[in-house]
């Protein structure tokens, strides 16, 4: 069975943005996303090194199993999600994604005005 290469942007699904992961960049230089069921370790630390161009330290990740969901009497389950927790070496960060940048951009929109 071969292995086919993904590209960066198909193995990053995208970032997740919640309280607990803003404390994380602040804290521990740690970002989070949802990636590729099909992703490996490996292929994380590739999509993010050249997606974003920075250098990644560790990636750990984990699967959450989708939950059992009932509407209107009708039974459904919710996808898997795979999640990477990616720490940066020390003095990376990614822009697009900081926290502290996303204030600053919309102080200068609203100095802008």
């Amino acid at each position: 069975m071969t292995r086919v290469e993904l590209k960066p942007y198909d193995i990053i699904v995208r970032p997740v943005l919640t309280e607990k992961t803003t404390l994380l960049q602040e804290n521990g230089n740690c970002y989070t996303f949802v990636v590729s069921l099909k992703a490996t370790k490996s292929d994380v630390k590739k999509a993010v090194e050249s997606a974003f161009g920075v250098q990644v330290k560790s990636v750990n990740t984990l699967v959450r199993k989708g939950k059992k969901k009932a509407f209107k009497g009708y039974q459904s389950l919710r996808g898997d999600q795979k999640r990477a927790y990616v720490s940066l070496m020390p003095g990376q960060s990614i822009q697009q994604l900081s926290v502290l940048n996303l204030g600053q951009e919309t102080a200068q929109e609203e100095g802008e005005k």
